[in-house]
């Protein structure tokens, strides 16, 4: 982890874990509620444009391009908070995951009480409010983590855990965070899969507890000084 990580080596991988989990239940939603599309894995949306221009592929156009929209204004809010309070560590994760907890519970709240719906139109603005969560998350763990704790796309992780394995070049380490972060998106993809049988509201709302929790950890954690990493 990065020298200026403001908890313990321990408490921030379990935190990025839970980070990972939450993106598999987000990504349930999106995916098999809302249309068929991605708000955390936009390679995945690149790719459905793709296939859209085929003639009679039935793949939507706008859906993808608002997640992508929403993600980007997601990302920049997270740059800006990176760069204005990056200098404070603590202080910028935990505004940063308490806004993005915040995002989700709004979503959450909406949908709960029949606000927005995951069809007709209004299932743009919950794309979008989930994808410019997501873009803020992304941003974040992007000047935070290393390579195999994205807790969005797992593409590099699984290369490197298989690349750098005793078959490959034998130059990984911690192939457990690896695995981890593997076990985590399929979890959370599962979880939310299996829940979105009985709420919608609900699966948000979980990502939004489990993200405020991860705030919680920035916030209240052990410094790397106070405990063994």
């Amino acid at each position: 982890m990065p020298e200026r990580l403001p908890v313990a080596r321990r408490w921030a991988v379990g935190a990025l874990l839970t980070m990972t989990f939450a993106t598999g239940l987000v990504d349930a939603v999106s995916y098999l509620r809302l249309g068929h599309v991605f708000v955390a894995n936009m390679t995945g949306n690149v790719v459905f444009l793709g296939f859209s221009v085929a003639k009679g592929s039935q793949m939507s156009v706008v859906a993808p391009i608002v997640a992508m929209a929403a993600f980007v204004l997601g990302a920049f809010f997270g740059g800006h908070l990176s760069k204005f309070l990056g200098g404070r560590p603590r202080f910028w994760l935990v505004r940063a995951f308490t806004c993005q907890a915040v995002g989700l519970t709004l979503t959450a709240l909406l949908l709960g009480t029949g606000v927005l719906s995951p069809e007709g139109r209004l299932v743009l603005v919950t794309i979008a409010l989930l994808g410019g969560c997501s873009g803020l998350q992304n941003a974040t763990v992007r000047v935070l983590a290393p390579r195999d704790l994205t807790t969005t796309v797992l593409t590099q992780t699984l290369t490197g855990l298989t690349a750098e394995s005793v078959l490959g070049t034998g130059t990984g380490t911690r192939p457990h965070r690896k695995v981890g972060s593997l076990i985590a998106m399929f979890a959370g993809a599962a979880t939310g899969a299996l829940l979105l049988q009985l709420t919608l509201a609900g699966v948000v709302g979980l990502a939004a507890v489990l993200v405020a929790g991860v705030a919680c950890v920035f916030a209240l954690a052990p410094a790397p000084n106070d405990a063994t990493a």
